[in-house]
């Protein structure tokens, strides 16, 4: 199973034909079977904030970004905890991220991923077992550092 990052959700609903080529992977991701995929509650978080942001060109009305919400619920859902949270904050000090990246790492571990797919995160490091993946990154993949 893959975890989603909010950057795929927010690339899916985007109108700029800059991002096109995004756009169409991100969906493309996002078409797979439910129990392929899982996201989690900050990830639905973020994308909510950044997706209905007053200043954000194509700003979504608050009912149509609960319905992308709703529809992604399919997938399976990391709650935010207690456990996540003592997680998270192991995983900053650890790999020296911040608390939010380490989050969705922890994050997806808890939901039993291997892979992350993140446009944020290094691609190709792997955090103690789980795998960054820029999807949106074209050519060979670089040599993956070791842990």
């Amino acid at each position: 199973m893959k975890f989603v990052d909010t950057n795929i959700l927010l690339y899916a609903i985007s109108k700029d034909p800059l991002e096109q080529r995004k756009t169409d992977i991100a969906i493309a991701i996002l078409e797979a079977p439910v129990g392929e995929l899982a996201l989690s509650v900050q990830v639905l978080q973020e994308f909510f904030v950044q997706a209905t942001r007053v200043s954000r060109e194509g700003a979504l009305p608050h009912r149509l970004a609960e319905e992308y919400i709703d529809h992604w619920q399919a997938f399976e859902v990391q709650d935010s905890t207690l456990d996540l949270f003592r997680a998270a904050v192991a995983s900053c000090r650890r790999f020296r991220l911040s608390y939010w990246d380490a989050a969705i790492i922890e994050a997806a571990r808890i939901a039993g991923c291997d892979t992350v797919l993140s446009e944020d995160l290094s691609d190709g490091q792997s955090y103690g077992g789980v795998r960054v993946r820029n999807p949106f990154r074209s050519g060979p993949h670089r040599r993956a550092p070791r842990e």
